[in-house]
C-alpha cells in the first residue's frame, strides 16, 4: 500500500509569524522538517501543502514538491486531506512543520503498523513522560492508553490522576503530534463535526475518540522538540550542537 507524507505549512502563527519559514542553524525550519521526511523509508513521496506564495517559493527552491491549499482551513488535518485528494496514497501521514528534528523512524513505525493490522485506520506516537514538569505542563498532551496501547484519552491536564499523590511518571505518557491515516478515514474525518470534547480541550483527535473509533498509538523513544516560540528555535539550535546534527 502506498504511503506518502503531507506537511501542512500554514503561514499564520500567533506566537511566531512566518514560523515555517523561522532560520534553524542556517535552513528554514519547514527544510529541515522535510529534509528529514524524505529519509523515511516506508514513504513513496513527501508533499509540502502551503497557503502563501512565499512559502511554496521558498519549497520549491530547495527542492521539494510543494501545492497550494485553502487559506481558510481550519486545522491541518484539512490542509493535509486537500493535498491527499489529489494522490492515490492509502496512508497519509501528517507530518508537522515545526518539529524540525523528526525522526524518520518514527514516521517509519506508523505506516508500518497501519499496515500491521488491517483494522487500524490511524496510528500516532506517543514516548513516556520525563519527569512532573512536562507532566504539568498544559502544552504537553498528556495520553492514557489500554493494555492494546490504544488511546483512551488525550488531555491537557495531567491525567492519570494519581490519588495518594504518589507518582512515577515514568509510567505516563505524552503525545507526539503526528498522525498516520488511513486514506478514506482522513477524509472522514475531516467531515465531522467539531466534538465536544475536542473544543473543550482544543485537541482535535478527540474528535475521534467521541465518534467511537480507535486510535492505535506506537511508543517511541525518540523524543520531538516543537517550535512555537523565538526561545524554542534557540532550544533547537543548542541540541542540534550538542548532538553534532548539521
Amino acid at each position: 500500500m502506498k504511503a506518502i507524507g503531507i506537511i501542512p505549512a500554514r503561514w499564520a502563527s500567533t506566537r511566531l509569524p512566518g514560523k515555517v519559514l523561522v532560520p534553524i542553524a542556517g535552513k528554514a525550519m519547514l527544510q529541515r522538517v522535510w529534509e528529514r521526511a524524505v529519509c523515511a523509508r516506508e514513504l513513496s513521496e513527501v508533499i509540502i501543502a502551503c497557503d502563501e506564495p512565499r512559502v511554496l517559493e521558498a519549497a520549491q527552491a530547495f527542492g521539494a514538491r510543494a501545492v497550494m491549499t485553502r487559506v481558510d482551513h481550519p486545522s491541518g488535518s484539512d490542509r493535509v486531506a486537500e493535498a491527499a485528494a489529489a494522490t492515490d496514497a492509502g496512508i497519509i501521514v501528517n507530518i508537522q512543520c515545526d518539529e524540525p528534528l523528526i525522526q524518520p523512524g518514527l514516521i517509519d513505525a506508523l505506516i508500518l503498523d497501519l499496515k500491521a493490522d488491517a483494522g487500524c485506520v490511524l496510528a500516532t506516537p506517543i514516548k513516556r513522560i520525563s519527569g512532573l514538569e512536562e507532566f504539568h505542563n498544559p502544552n504537553v498532551v498528556k495520553v492514557v492508553v489500554d493494555r492494546n496501547k490504544c488511546a483512551l484519552y488525550f488531555s491537557r491536564s495531567p491525567i492519570p490522576f494519581k490519588r495518594d499523590g504518589v507518582m512515577d511518571t515514568a509510567r505516563y505518557f505524552k503525545h507526539l503530534g503526528i498522525y498516520a491515516y488511513r486514506r478514506e478515514f482522513l477524509f472522514d474525518f475531516c467531515r465531522w463535526p467539531k466534538s465536544f470534547l475536542e473544543q473543550e480541550e482544543a485537541l482535535e483527535q478527540l474528535r475521534v475518540l467521541e465518534a467511537g473509533f480507535k486510535i492505535k498509538t506506537v511508543e517511541t523513544s525518540m523524543d520531538a522538540i516543537g517550535v512555537d516560540t523565538p526561545e524554542d528555535v534557540l532550544k533547537v539550535e543548542t541540541y542540534m550542537k550538542v548532538n553534532g546534527i548539521q
